[in-house]
């Protein structure tokens, strides 16, 4: 079963009926007590700013609920500001974030002429993840957002974009993984990359 982070966030109902397209039985988890023990895979969908988002998380205790899930070894996806929200801190709100992986999250305002980076842009497969599994390299995925992932280890960066720089636009390992981009806006390998996750 794949439980589904639901603190508010704007794309949560697309990636939920993306994921129930695909066949997967889905459960919504809105506070800890929600937990059902079938559920293996995890994700946090994202739509709006870091701070509001991490005191809702903070406050219900879904912060917690997602430390204790995944140093149980469950899996967690996190997608658009879900996977800004898995790095240590955001300038949005200069807020602490959930910190599973190392690095902070700037605004693009110092870098690009026009925010936020709203379409369809390149992701270039850095290394051979599984969520890149029968998807092209260099494959048009749909992003909307004006603060990106800065990563302090390089092995964390899965996917690249550039957007008058080179960000990280999928991050990651094995476990704990994000993407800045909207792949259930993202066409038939958006679709493709949910079931790489899932499956």
């Amino acid at each position: 079963m794949i439980g589904i982070i639901d603190y508010g966030a704007g794309n949560l109902h697309s990636v939920l009926k993306a994921i129930a397209r695909l066949g997967y039985e889905t459960k919504l988890i809105t506070k800890s007590t929600d937990h059902d023990e079938s559920i293996t895979k995890l994700i946090l969908p994202g739509v709006g700013n870091a701070k509001v988002a991490m005191d809702v998380l903070n406050e219900s205790g879904l912060s917690d609920y997602l430390r204790d899930q995944v140093a149980k070894g469950t899996s967690l996806l996190g997608i658009c500001l879900g996977m800004q929200l898995l790095l240590e801190s955001s300038e949005e709100g200069n807020v602490d974030c959930l910190g599973f992986l190392r690095g902070t999250v700037p605004e693009f305002k110092e870098y690009s002429e026009k925010i936020p980076h709203m379409g369809w842009n390149q992701v270039n497969d850095v290394q051979r993840h599984f969520l890149f599994n029968d998807i092209p390299d260099n494959t048009d995925f749909y992003f909307v957002h004006s603060y990106f992932a800065k990563t302090r280890d390089e092995k964390d960066v899965l996917g690249s974009t550039n957007y008058g720089i080179d960000f990280a636009s999928a991050i990651g390992n094995q476990q704990v993984m994000g993407v800045q981009f909207h792949p259930e806006k993202s066409g038939k390998y958006g679709i493709q990359l949910l079931e790489n996750y899932c499956k």
